[in-house]
């Protein structure tokens, strides 16, 4: 099977592009207005820029009658916004947050889950989350679509300061991933569980890994593992 998505001639009655990209992460982004009134929605369509410095960002839909997301907006005008890790234990209020409420509506109260103040900024975070991101907002590009709801609003953010639950570091000082379970997005109305990790060591030289652990080392003081991210 192949089809053109600019022809709209899918042989299928679901498109299935959303299903080719998976898993994807989920940004549970967290913000505040200039009234002080707290929003928490999830985005799927979102990542890791780069780790030097360590940048994110996520896409936000607009609306069909072009009204645009109070994430987006939230994180322009107020400078910060946190990207609380989603996981399994938390994927009901995941899923609440993302209804559609006036603005003046929290859906940390919605969703029942406790808060926490960032420590950079007066943006709220999930408590119970076991990794939260604060961010400094960085830029927004505006990529258009194929009509309003095709248009988002590319949010990057630079971050600023790591939470992470101690439960959660394994003895080796790394994020104990198995344990937390995050969730992802794939597709459709499915989501996974990332429960089973594995490891693979990119193949390369002495020479290569020499001159990869030099340009590191200014950075983190220690040896890289060949495909391993700072």
């Amino acid at each position: 099977m192949k089809y053109d998505p600019q022809e709209n001639n899918c042989p299928l009655p679901y498109t299935p592009f959303r299903s080719c990209v998976v898993p994807r992460p989920i940004a549970w982004i967290s913000s505040i207005d200039d009234k002080g009134n707290e929003n928490l929605a999830p985005f799927s369509q979102c990542g890791i820029i780069t780790f030097d410095p360590p940048m994110v960002m996520f896409s936000a839909n607009h609306y069909p009658t072009g009204q645009r997301k109070d994430s987006a907006v939230n994180a322009e005008k107020n400078g910060w916004f946190v990207w609380n890790m989603a996981t399994e234990a938390l994927k009901d209020a995941v899923n609440i947050s993302a209804m559609i409420v006036p603005s003046d509506q929290s859906e940390f109260e919605l969703a029942g889950l406790a808060k926490v103040k960032a420590d950079l900024s007066d943006v709220p975070m999930v408590k119970d989350s076991p990794c939260q991101l604060e961010c400094r907002y960085v830029s927004t590009t505006v990529v258009q679509g194929n009509g309003e709801l095709g248009t988002v609003d590319v949010i990057i953010g630079e971050v600023i300061r790591v939470h992470i639950n101690d439960d959660y570091i394994t003895p080796e000082g790394r994020v104990d991933i198995d344990g937390i379970r995050p969730i992802a997005r794939m597709g459709y109305i499915d989501y996974t569980v990332i429960n089973n990790s594995f490891s693979m060591e990119v193949p390369m030289t002495e020479e290569i890994r020499k001159i990869m652990n030099e340009i590191m080392a200014g950075s983190a003081n220690k040896p890289v593992t060949a495909g391993e991210e700072k």
